[in-house]
């Protein structure tokens, strides 16, 4: 069974596609998109293996928990998608508030 994605999880799609590269750990990585480690692990996961990302691990470091999280091209894609997705979004929700307040006004 396929899962609905809603915006809000395309949002957090977007911004995990957006600070996964920045070497961050998943721990910061979810204390910076509000959301649990256990979330944000399972989102990297399926993001790997949609092949929106790649995950090396360190084999140098004593640390084998470090991990570095690449954008495939794909990843890059779906992060220009999801990122157009978002601006429209917030387009709309600009231009109904602005109508809203409008009337309001008008009242």
């Amino acid at each position: 069974m396929s899962e609905k994605i809603t915006n809000n999880d395309s949002e957090i799609e977007l911004t995990v596609l957006r600070h996964v590269e920045s070497g961050h750990s998943q721990k910061s990585l979810s204390e910076k998109i509000g959301v649990s480690v256990g979330k944000t692990n399972y989102i990297i996961k399926a993001l790997a293996q949609k092949g929106l990302i790649k995950v090396e691990n360190f084999i140098a470091n004593d640390n084998k928990r470090v991990y570095k999280y690449l954008l495939t091209k794909e990843g890059i894609a779906e992060k220009l998608r999801l990122t157009e997705s978002f601006i429209e979004r917030k387009k709309r929700e600009y231009e109904e508030l602005q109508q809203e307040l409008m009337n309001m006004k008008e009242k």
